[in-house]
């Protein structure tokens, strides 16, 4: 961050940090954007949370039943070449 990009802000009697209204805006984050709180060696730093929680796939495999016989490498190459078409057409 260049000197003319800093800012300054104070901490309240109750913790809280007021954001500049400019970063805010550049970053997206609108009231109620939750934020990871990162202390590093240079300061702290903050990043915007993760919308979808990290998830184990050991724990969700299989959460989609299939009935029927295992697809074939070519099918599953031939159903994913076919959907990238169907998406680039719509656009």
């Amino acid at each position: 961050m260049s000197v003319a990009e800093q800012r300054k802000t104070r901490v309240s009697t109750k913790g809280q940090v007021i954001l500049p209204k400019a970063i805010r805006e550049k970053r997206r984050w609108n009231a109620g954007t939750e934020l990871v709180v990162e202390e590093t060696p240079e300061g702290v730093l903050l990043k915007a949370a993760s919308l979808v929680p990290r998830t184990d796939p050991k724990k969700v495999f299989g959460m989609l039943a299939y009935r029927g016989r295992p697809k074939t490498i070519e099918e599953m190459n031939a159903g994913v070449l076919a959907e990238a078409k169907r998406q680039h057409d719509r656009g």
